[in-house]
């Protein structure tokens, strides 16, 4: 009797520690402290570049949208850009159904300044909620505040639009462990454009290149070759498209000239340029083309620099898995 009431304690206590322990991690995390206390003046040059950087480089527009995967490329439904909408679910590969918000003034214009500058750089909402890294905080929080600021002056210009996505969810375990994911901002200053390879590093930090074209396992920890491709993404009908090797290696960009890199971008700015219609079985990318092919030259050079300077890894990448007919 002695031993099972001195057991039962012991079970007892090891739950108490265990909600203790759930219970912080779910109410007092994430800590990434209070919104900054800033107000930001919406005068035209930051708009214009805020509008650049969310439209062409950090794709905020595109991924605030509904994408017509139907088409190739997926390109924002008409009407649909900046009020939020698009799923990343379990039919995906995800840890939870996380829906793109509305990031129109009908959803922000309550927000202060300080409160959509944090969840842009840091991953927390206004409600002090952590936002699942589909929304690339890691990487905006490495940005110049000076372009964060000029994203909030932009989309404060935008037209309110009446509009409620469904709210994102994280599935068990990733409900408590999203909460470890936001991190403080470490802002840097942006590198002068004259410093190539410097500003490309920038720029593929803005636009998450590393974040897809470098292999994760399920728990989102980068493993294998920096930037060697191979991250799978599943379509919803089970097809699976694997990112490309951007390293200077043969079977990645290592025959590539700059003239071709900025090319192959360049092919969706031409106006007469209409995305096909995708059969099953017929290749699709999940990569937002129609918001890069927008950016300058200048930049998309700078991009391919700052690539072409990382060490090459010898990985080819086996592009496209359609789906069993």
């Amino acid at each position: 009797m002695k031993w099972s009431k001195i057991l039962a304690f012991t079970i007892g206590g090891i739950l108490l520690l265990i909600i203790i322990a759930l219970s912080y991690v779910k109410f007092a995390l994430p800590n990434v402290g209070p919104p900054p206390n800033i107000t930001i003046e919406g005068s035209p040059d930051p708009i214009a570049r805020g509008e650049y950087l969310a439209n062409n480089v950090m794709v905020c527009m595109q991924c605030h949208s509904q994408r017509d995967f139907s088409l190739f490329g997926g390109p924002s439904k008409p009407g649909t850009s900046g009020i939020g909408g698009e799923p990343h679910d379990q039919s995906m590969g995800f840890p939870g159904s996380y829906i793109s918000t509305n990031l129109t003034p009908y959803h922000l214009g309550e927000w202060t300044d300080g409160e959509i500058f944090r969840a842009i750089t840091s991953g927390v909402n206004r409600d002090g909620k952590a936002l699942f890294p589909i929304m690339p905080h890691p990487n905006f929080g490495q940005l110049d505040e000076e372009d964060i600021k000029a994203v909030i002056a932009y989309l404060r210009t935008l037209e309110s639009v009446p509009y409620d996505p469904a709210p994102s969810k994280s599935d068990f375990p990733m409900n408590f462990i999203v909460n470890f994911m936001p991190k403080k901002a470490t802002l840097k200053q942006a590198p002068p454009k004259s410093d190539l390879v410097a500003y490309g590093q920038y720029l593929v930090t803005a636009g998450s290149c590393r974040s897809c074209h470098t292999n994760h396992d399920s728990k989102g920890n980068p493993f294998g070759p920096e930037f060697g491709g191979g991250m799978e993404f599943h379509f919803p009908d089970g097809s699976i498209l694997r990112a490309s090797n951007l390293t200077p290696h043969n079977s990645g960009i290592g025959n590539w000239t700059a003239e071709q890199f900025v090319d192959r971008f360049k092919t969706y700015s031409d106006s007469s340029y209409v995305p096909h219609k995708v059969n099953q079985g017929d290749f699709q990318t999940v990569m937002p083309w129609f918001s890069y092919t927008n950016m300058t030259k200048e930049d998309l050079t700078a991009i391919y620099e700052y690539l072409k300077s990382n060490p090459p890894a010898d990985n080819v990448v086996e592009k496209f898995t359609p789906a069993e007919m």
